[in-house]
């Protein structure tokens, strides 16, 4: 065995030097990204390292990096099959860390879930999503006590729905499972909602309990205030004080009761996180995340400001709106959709009010530049113009929240993962964004800030 893993090691460094010649900071790979990747795929006691290819571009050659032992060693007999297989579990699974969860490297939106029954909460496409998105290890769903069917929300009612929506089609995919394709659990996030009625620790903790018997779950994954506390309609009156203090002490309550294993915080900027995260620690409580709006249009407004500092303290960022409503996707764009190939276009879709459309269509007059460069690394690609969007998202250190209503969606928003652009498409895509004179703020009555 000791001559065979010496043989197998020499190849791994024939292959790598092969690739990149001299450039070997292309095949060096950090204590964390070991971490990393041994907790992505199932570790057993050998201890000989496998060669992985990661469909990761640069200079026109594959990245490649050293991924941990299967269980069991390779034997001369069943070397090329077991290398195969696990090459093809390894390439489902692109992960970052969110506190202590490892997560796709990309999320799974819930606002624009609803029932399609009037009187049961059950849709049978996202029953399909979600088992798909089950089966290729893609299962990070965000979602909020708050959110509902519009309906439903804009009476002010629904609270919960989509939390209790989310339970019902993650048990559906779960009982479809065998012994044999049995996989990780989702990872389930959701959000507290700031609200003048609620003005004491025990009402985040309170909310906390009821959104974890909708989740049908022991322990929240991830538990996000929604906002900063900014509702309070009697401040104008001299009446009221901001409960963002006391929230944060309820979000600490609820780690060390131990209903969730992480906390976050939901549209923070840089000075406001950072008095969270310093009133956390003193309970001995880590920040784990900031969710905030920010795309390739989407970085001004102290957005890229809030994503350097989430770096620099170790937050994690997730990103919603990170298609920007639609527009890095090149379906609002009048100028150049005649130029687009139907290859590269996402087949993602959403009902958009008449005023969100207006608004975004002001936008997409302006996006033909920006559009014309990200079609061009599509095609190079072989990629869409969405997929583009969001792994700009993640080269730049955030976990993109993309929304997804069907199977269709959730597989374009996968195929944004396992692999990454290079710096020189990164510069290009940003210099084209800041060429364009504005940044996105949001359509209709939906703001980024």
């Amino acid at each position: 065995m000791k001559t065979h893993s010496t043989r197998i090691t020499a190849i791994a460094t024939f292959l790598a030097f092969a690739q990149y010649g001299s450039h070997s900071s292309a095949f060096s790979i950090s204590t964390k990204n070991v971490r990393t990747l041994n907790s992505a795929v199932a570790s057993g006691s050998g201890s000989m390292p496998v060669l992985e290819k990661r469909t990761t571009t640069k200079q026109n050659g594959m990245h490649m990096f050293l991924q941990g032992s299967s269980k069991k060693p390779l034997s001369k007999t069943n070397d090329e099959s077991s290398t195969k297989k696990s090459n093809q579990r390894i390439r489902k699974r692109d992960t970052t860390n969110i506190g202590d969860l490892v997560v796709p490297s990309a999320g799974i939106g819930t606002i624009s879930w609803s029932s399609s029954s009037l009187t049961t909460l059950k849709n049978l496409e996202l029953q399909l999503l979600v088992k798909e998105a089950y089966s290729s290890e893609a299962a990070l769903f965000d979602t909020a006590e708050r959110y509902g069917s519009h309906f439903k929300t804009a009476l002010g009612l629904g609270w919960g729905e989509t939390e209790i929506l989310l339970q019902k089609t993650i048990k559906t995919a779960k009982a479809g499972e065998t012994s044999s394709s049995k996989i990780s659990n989702p990872i389930v996030a959701t959000k507290f909602t700031p609200s003048p009625w609620r003005q004491t620790v025990q009402s985040v903790v309170d909310a906390c309990e009821e959104s974890r018997e909708r989740l049908g779950v022991d322990q929240i994954d991830l538990y996000q205030l929604h906002m900063p506390d900014i509702v309070q309609p009697l401040r104008k009156f001299g009446f009221g004080s901001s409960k963002d203090e006391i929230y944060w002490e309820g979000l600490a309550e609820c780690y060390k009761r131990g209903l969730v294993k992480n906390v976050g915080v939901c549209n923070y900027g840089p000075t406001l996180m950072e008095k969270c995260q310093k009133a956390l620690a003193k309970h001995g409580v880590p920040l784990a995340s900031n969710q905030i709006a920010y795309s390739l249009i989407g970085r001004h407004n102290g957005a890229q400001e809030t994503v350097d500092k989430c770096s620099e303290l170790g937050v994690k960022v997730l990103a919603y709106y990170p298609f920007a409503m639609g527009l890095l996707t090149g379906k609002y764009s009048t100028a150049s959709l005649a130029s687009l190939d139907d290859s590269v276009l996402t087949s993602t879709t959403s009902k958009k009010t008449s005023l969100e459309t207006k608004d975004l269509m002001k936008y997409a007059s302006e996006m033909g530049p920006l559009l014309a460069v990200m079609e061009d690394i599509a095609k190079k690609r072989g990629k869409s113009i969405a997929q583009i969007a969001l792994n700009y998202v993640i080269c730049k250190g955030a976990i993109p929240i993309p929304g997804a209503g069907n199977v269709s969606q959730l597989r374009d928003n996968i195929g944004a993962m396992n692999w990454r652009l290079s710096k020189a498409e990164v510069k290009d895509l940003e210099r084209e964004s800041d060429d364009l004179g504005f940044g996105f703020e949001g359509a209709g009555f939906k703001r980024t800030s």
